[in-house]
């Protein structure tokens, strides 16, 4: 089979990890294409990503628990508060379900031979540099909330949501300070993929991206829930995609080096 043959299939058969939560709601095939559109946003970290095992476990983890459920779950308390109980137990459970698709998704890259045959060297920014670049990222994503959430308030959501305006105005100044928290959250689990990732700058931007928008929310939508209509949904996963991607961007950007070049070494037996 063809790389893209393998990575087809890769998706495909990963997707059935997030079928689980199929026996209890319901839509399996919808659930199916969340999983599989997931897991091919995941591909380009399983296959240009973390050399080792653990690494890449560790990366997949990560990006899937603090974008796919602390962020996202974190944001319906804010506005939901009588949610918070829910929210924990399924951030519980959420963790430990996606430690098991890690470690599929990992065994399963291994078995279809995704990795890519060679690695490129990646200049980072110093320590000292890289901090204030990564609270700076978080800040933009305070932006790209204003903006983009803005947009989508007035024009698509604001009926779905009559007293969101009051609620962020009783909130204050703590709410932003909570968003700014939210994206540095993103970006620190970003991390282990912005730095391994043996892609150019913009493929790698592109990429990390994608993966922050399908994670944080945007496969998931598909699937219907008794808290939103459809409309609502897709008009959520719009507004996902742009801030999202945004700062998914924003944070490749600024970590690596503008006058970085990926020089090609030799791959390195996984």
């Amino acid at each position: 089979m063809n790389l893209h043959v393998r990575t087809g299939l890769y998706s495909l058969l990963g997707g059935l990890c997030f079928t689980a939560s199929a026996l209890g709601a319901g839509h399996f095939w919808l659930w199916w294409l969340c999983g599989a559109i997931t897991v091919a946003a995941l591909a380009p970290v399983v296959r240009f990503g973390p050399r080792h095992v653990l690494a890449q476990v560790g990366a997949l983890w990560l990006v899937l628990v603090v974008v796919g459920l602390v962020c996202t779950l974190s944001e319906g308390v804010v506005f939901y508060p009588a949610m918070k109980a829910e929210a924990l137990r399924d951030l519980i459970g959420g963790s430990v379900m996606y430690l098991l698709v890690a470690l599929v998704l990992t065994g399963l890259a291994r078995a279809l031979k995704l990795r890519a045959p060679e690695a490129y060297a990646i200049e980072h920014r110093s320590t000292g540099i890289a901090i204030p670049l990564v609270l700076l990222a978080g800040l933009s994503y305070v932006v790209y909330y204003q903006i983009f959430g803005m947009i989508a308030y007035e024009f698509f959501t604001k009926q779905y949501y009559p007293h969101a305006a009051e609620q962020v105005a009783a909130l204050g100044a703590w709410f932003w300070f909570y968003q700014w928290g939210r994206g540095t959250l993103m970006v620190l689990a970003l991390l282990p993929i912005v730095y391994t990732l043996r892609l150019r700058r913009w493929p790698a931007a592109l990429a990390v991206g994608l993966l922050v928008w399908i994670a944080g929310g945007g496969a998931a939508l598909l699937v219907p829930n008794p808290m939103m209509v459809a409309a609502q949904r897709y008009a959520h996963i719009l507004e996902i995609m742009t801030q999202n991607v945004s700062l998914g961007m924003t944070a490749v950007f600024l970590l690596r080096s503008r006058a970085a070049k990926a020089t090609v070494q030799p791959a390195i037996a996984a």
